[in-house]
């Protein structure tokens, strides 16, 4: 049996003392409430200070970006100089604010592509970078892919470790779907006549007697022409319904094809549309003026919205603005067709 001298002993005893402040070290290192803990929050201090957010940074690196700056009382899309919707950066923000841990993911710098959390620094990083400033402090996360449909791959961008964390957030930056996109919501059960000068044909109105009346009708149509039918011109008066905005810009820019439309209501609200198309997009200008108190506040809030900006429309919403006379009309063969079976039926009756 081997003995252990004093010297062998006094060495034994050290490397133990070793392995147990190691030890102790370790465990003091991973506590039990570690931030990374499946369930605790990715922001733990974003609860208590959303109030205080002053401005939201969105970037891609293919160089898209939105900034959203708070205003007195909405949110401003730095870009467009114009409101948000505002309900929809609180959701972001409160989304944010409740954003928990799923599990740690990868570590390894060279991994985070896979997951889309790498830095947002060339076209080809799929992630988002969020900017959150308040006085004196910004944080920075990087929302990496979906996962599923409740989860998204994150990470903070000043950490190596990646999470994956729920709810999902799938962050837009592009300026154009952070726009209050409501626009006007005029329906045809309140307009009395349109008048309508579209880029090719005729100007033309449609119109209708009173409200109980339920299909507008449009004078002096072309001789030996009439309506493909009787609801046709509804859709002209109808087209401020629901109308949503695609995008914004100042007034003032180019553009070609001019036209114009105008919508009175029985309730004395006059809205003057103009339009022109700029390349591949299309933009109107909105004004109001109201002859009754009924709607004297309704002219003025849509005056002091859209006031020296343009509209940008989808195609189909601004065709439907300018419509020419002719998509109203019955093709001359079809027509004629009709009347020859009118008289038919007339003579064997």
């Amino acid at each position: 049996m081997m003995r252990l001298t004093s010297r062998g002993l006094a060495a034994l005893l050290t490397a133990g003392v070793v392995v147990i402040a190691l030890a102790l070290w370790v465990t003091s290192r991973k506590p039990s409430s570690a931030p990374s803990e499946a369930g605790t929050l990715v922001l733990p201090d974003l609860q208590s200070s959303i109030n205080g957010i002053t401005e939201v940074r969105i970037r891609k690196g293919d160089g898209s970006r939105t900034t959203l700056t708070k205003g007195a009382t909405d949110w401003i899309i730095g870009e467009r100089g114009f409101p948000a919707d505002s309900s929809r950066v609180r959701k972001l923000l409160l989304d944010l604010a409740n954003l928990k841990i799923v599990e740690e993911k990868t570590s390894d710098p060279a991994n985070y592509a896979q997951l889309g959390v790498n830095d947002v620094t060339s076209p080809q990083s799929a992630g988002t970078l969020i900017d959150l400033v308040e006085p004196g402090k910004t944080v920075s996360l990087i929302i990496g892919k979906p996962s599923g449909m409740q989860s998204s791959y994150v990470r903070l961008a000043k950490a190596k470790q990646s999470l994956l964390a729920s709810p999902q957030i799938i962050p837009e930056a592009d300026p154009r779907r952070w726009i209050d996109d409501s626009v006007i919501d005029l329906p045809e059960t309140r307009v009395e006549a349109v008048r309508v000068q579209p880029a090719s044909g005729p100007t033309y109105r449609v119109m209708r007697d009173s409200p109980k009346q339920l299909d507008f009708t449009v004078p002096d149509l072309p001789k030996g022409r009439q309506l493909s039918s009787v609801t046709a011109p509804n859709a002209v008066a109808d087209a401020l319904s629901s109308l949503t905005l695609d995008d914004v810009r100042k007034a003032g820019g180019a553009g070609t094809n001019p036209v114009h439309a105008t919508f009175e209501t029985f309730d004395g609200l006059t809205i003057d549309v103009s339009g022109r198309q700029d390349g591949n997009s299309r933009y109107i200008t909105i004004s109001a003026q109201s002859s009754s108190k009924a709607t004297q506040g309704e002219a003025q809030k849509l005056n002091a919205r859209f006031g020296g900006w343009e509209i940008g429309l989808l195609g189909y919403r601004y065709d439907s603005l300018f419509q020419p006379l002719e998509g109203l009309l019955a093709k001359p063969a079809a027509a004629k067709t009709a009347k020859g079976k009118k008289s038919k039926a007339k003579a064997g009756a």
